[in-house]
């Protein structure tokens, strides 16, 4: 069903948040406390940002507006229409940072936006968080405007900007903002209504967890356990190992159990102070969150248009925030943290009871998932160890050994959705970590559980095709990518195959792979070629390496320095030289295979020559051409 055979009669325009004064009068208000800016469509569903915050400031009171996709080229009458609220004004740029939403990895522009009606580009601009709070400050210059989303989160502190090719300083020198919130926004979206609305002044609060404000350049204390000075922005741009150094502080402080440290960095003659991040949820806090009265549907507006990915989530299930695996080239860990908050299963069933009341529901529930599918209830046994660790991952270089990998708990929950009435089948459509489940803990009863959840998940929740991300076989390449040995890879295929035979079904594995990762050499990627073309697989789904803001992969494209060793890594950056590592995935397109002998010879592997197309004339090289 397409979204414009969604029935809207059962409800009713004051159903929504108001996007219009209309709508907002229909409400029988006559002003609102609160208007926030979104990047992206008003879709009224929990993994939609705007919303989220839309409706947990309404639940705790407050009359919120929210005006979808401004239009930033005309009279600016979106940004008129509300008038100057009696709170904030609110900034998020979309669901994905500006610049990835709007680029590819070749820095060329996207043709199609999945978070617009239609897949339209060109409805938001780069950088909406500057753009849209510089017309706001200018259109009303005593409001208070504040950001969040992704991608004022991930731009908190001094970073690298791939698209622009340079150092740019934190996002809140550059936008007039007068406080940026980062990571997940409930607690501090609503302590901050609740200060400004008790009579407190933007400019004395300063101290509210999970903010970043600018302060006096002589506000800057002394290093010591409680305050973390960074190098100044200055220093990071004459100094790369400066900038690597920063990134080691802030990638640890953001996962630390308890908040960690006060960041501070200099700035333009100014001080950025990043309060510290708040505990991951309690379970009562996140199921308060996935309980909101959402539509679970986009705003009628867009009636007749179909908005890409709420197409992918619309009958899926989120049952946890965070993500502990710290993967070198993910951002979920700097915005969302590595300590896992999870849903109760009396949330996770009412939400499930919701999709299933769907008209457009035909039995099949997307995801069952989460930031990694398969993470849901888990952390550490000892929460003390937890409180003084700052390993930015619990999985690498080997899983922890106080890290309870118990799958019970999400096997219940799979077992519990699958037996409502109306459900045919769940699938796990996010992505599963292996390297969890399959991880030998020395217990007894729950390897032979995690045992069960491979087997299960291979024949109950996977839709034709399994989607796993090894993303290399170098072990040199997946120790940068702090992902585990191939070898385990092999072993999963092993128990996929051997799975799939016993049960009589024919499902596919799909390995997903990146190229031009830092650490990655063309020889790296031509062993990749020999070594998927053992295990059978002619890749479609590849990936060229996008550095994004706040990665440790990213640190070392820009620097060429690894944070925590300080040693020089390789990294391709040239448009040539990430080419010739893309071209290995498609050793099995004749196209390819005259440019892969000539590299291989000039890489004096001929050896790999011999393994990839043996003897065989280029015109009977295997596999269809990619498309």
């Amino acid at each position: 069903m397409k979204q414009d055979d969604i029935d809207y009669s059962r409800l009713r325009p004051t159903d929504w948040l108001p996007t219009s004064v209309k709508e907002m009068k229909a409400l029988g208000w006559d002003s609102v406390d609160v208007v926030i800016f979104s990047g992206d469509a008003y879709v009224d569903h929990p993994a939609f940002g705007a919303a989220v915050i839309g409706r947990t400031l309404q639940a705790a009171g407050y009359r919120v507006a929210i005006v979808p996709q401004p239009n930033w080229q005309d009279d600016l009458r979106d940004f008129r229409k509300f008038g100057m609220p009696r709170l904030f004004f609110g900034i998020s740029a979309g669901a994905m940072d500006s610049m990835v939403n709007h680029y590819t990895a070749n820095r060329r522009r996207r043709s199609d936006d999945a978070y617009t009606p239609g897949g339209r580009h060109g409805a938001r601009p780069d950088y909406p968080t500057i753009v849209y709070s510089k017309i706001l400050r200018e259109l009303y210059p005593d409001a208070v405007i504040v950001a969040g989303g992704i991608e004022a989160s991930l731009r908190r502190l001094s970073h690298y900007d791939y698209w622009q090719d340079r150092l740019r300083p934190s996002i809140i020198s550059e936008a007039p903002l007068d406080l940026l919130m980062y990571g997940m926004g409930e607690k501090t979206v609503t302590e901050l209504a609740r200060r400004l609305d008790a009579g407190e002044r933007i400019g004395d609060i300063r101290d509210l967890p999970q903010t970043v404000v600018i302060r006096p350049a002589d506000e800057i204390p002394q290093p010591d356990d409680d305050n973390i000075v960074l190098s100044s922005f200055a220093t990071c741009l004459a100094d790369k190992r400066a900038q690597a150094a920063n990134f080691k502080h802030i990638e640890q402080q953001s996962n630390r159990l308890g908040g960690g440290a006060t960041l501070w960095q200099e700035t333009a003659g100014k001080a950025v102070k990043v309060n510290p991040m708040l505990p991951a949820m309690t379970q009562g806090e996140i199921d308060a969150s996935f309980d909101l009265p959402y539509t679970r549907l986009p705003h009628p507006r867009y009636k007749g248009k179909v908005i890409p990915a709420y197409e992918m989530i619309r009958h899926s299930i989120n049952l946890h925030r965070g993500c502990f695996g710290g993967c070198a080239f993910c951002t979920i860990s700097a915005h969302q943290g590595k300590f896992i908050a999870s849903r109760s299963k009396e949330s996770i069933m009412r939400e499930a009871r919701q999709v299933t009341h769907m008209p457009d529901f035909k039995g099949y529930i997307s995801d069952l998932g989460g930031p990694s599918a398969n993470m849901y209830a888990m952390g550490g046994r000892d929460r003390t160890m937890c409180a003084r660790c700052l390993r930015p991952s619990c999985l690498h270089p080997s899983p922890c050994r106080n890290l309870d990998t118990d799958h019970s708990a999400l096997l219940d929950i799979y077992h519990s959705v699958d037996s409502l009435p109306g459900v045919k089948k769940s699938f796990i459509g996010s992505g599963v970590r292996y390297d969890l489940s399959m991880h030998p803990t020395g217990n007894a009863a729950t390897d032979r559980v995690n045992r069960r959840y491979n087997e299960e998940l291979i024949t109950t929740h996977v839709s034709g095709r399994l989607k796993v991300a090894p993303e290399h076989t170098s072990d040199d390449v997946l120790d940068v990518m702090r992902k585990p040995s191939f070898s385990l890879f092999r072993e999963f295929k092993k128990l996929f195959d051997s799975v799939n035979a016993r049960s009589g079904l024919r499902q596919q594995l799909i390995p997903y792979f990146i190229s031009s990762h830092p650490g990655c050499r063309e020889v790296d990627m031509a062993a990749l070629a020999v070594e998927t073309k053992k295990l059978d697989f002619r890749l479609e789904q590849v990936q060229d390496f996008t550095p994004t803001p706040m990665t440790l992969a990213t640190e070392i494209y820009y620097t060429g320095i690894h944070p925590y060793t300080g040693r020089e890594v390789y990294t391709a950056t040239g448009a040539d030289d990430k080419l010739r590592q893309r071209m290995f995935f498609f050793w099995y397109d004749p196209a390819y295979r005259s440019r892969i002998n000539t590299e291989l010879r000039r890489m004096g592997r001929p050896d790999l020559i011999a393994k990839l197309f043996g003897d065989r004339p280029p015109h009977q090289a295997p596999g269809r051409r990619r498309r």
